[in-house]
């Protein structure tokens, strides 16, 4: 029962009860100065529906990306794991326990750039280079264990790989979708709802006990319920919707044996 209340207050919030009050009021003014108007429904879904409905689902595209190369680079991290454990002859426990801690430190690196703030990137970003840089060091130092050149480069394959999806995740983290379109969307949400304020009152006066107010207290939480949901998906990684991509590198490195 939590998880449910907490899901709707993911759509239902402050945003929301603000919006509603707007659109009370202007619905309440125009119905006591009798101001009323027939405005055409089909501007709602032009203006606002459909602009938020598309942004929707190119923030759904940009987190299904994120998710694949999140697992591309775990695939390929336990492939380099395999390497050591697989292609070596009697590989010493102490060259698995090193991986493992190169694993780590790349994982919990790349979690600590996505759940901060992107003006921190630049800093933040340097832990994961150098976690490349060590994996890079140890694939060479496998050439001392014995490690063919063939297969000393298909590891360097894997690596390679890893960073390429890092550096997709990186830029789906960095660009968001267009900050103009979403402030058309904010504006059209506050705006909408007091503007057809003549429409709901001319639509609800055969209504009583308060069921005037029905109308425009539906049209408020859809639009912003909308505007939230998208809101949530911007950000794959900030840990604040139910939707939201969450590294876990301590489970990665336990379940790498």
């Amino acid at each position: 029962m939590w998880k449910l209340f907490k899901r709707v207050f993911l759509i239902i919030n402050i945003k929301t009860f603000v919006i509603t009050g707007l659109a009370i009021a202007s619905t309440a003014f125009c119905l006591h100065f009798h101001i009323k108007a027939d405005f055409p429904l089909t501007l709602i879904g032009t203006a606002i529906v459909f602009p938020i409905v598309f942004s929707i689902g190119g923030a759904y595209k940009r987190r299904e990306v994120a998710l694949d190369e999140y697992g591309s680079i775990k695939a390929h991290g336990r492939a380099l794991y395999f390497a050591v454990s697989d292609w070596l002859e009697n590989p010493p426990q102490e060259l698995k326990d090193e991986l493992k801690v190169h694993l780590g430190n790349l994982l919990s690196s790349c979690k600590h750039v996505f759940s901060n703030p992107v003006s921190d990137l630049e800093e933040n970003e340097k832990a994961v280079y150098r976690s490349f840089q060590d994996l890079s060091k140890f694939i060479k130092s496998m050439r001392s264990h014995g490690l063919p050149s063939g297969e000393a480069s298909r590891s360097n394959q894997f690596l390679s790989k890893m960073m390429i999806s890092f550096e997709r995740v990186k830029h789906i983290y960095q660009y968001r979708t267009p900050r103009t379109l979403r402030t058309y969307s904010d504006i059209f949400i506050v705006v909408l709802p007091v503007i057809y304020g003549p429409h709901f009152a001319h639509n609800v006066t055969s209504y009583n006990y308060g069921l005037e107010f029905a109308v425009p207290i539906m049209f408020s939480v859809i639009l912003v319920a909308l505007d939230n949901i998208q809101s949530h998906l911007e950000n794959p990684f900030d840990q604040q919707g139910e939707d939201d991509v969450y590294i876990n590198d301590e489970k990665f490195i336990r379940n790498l044996d």
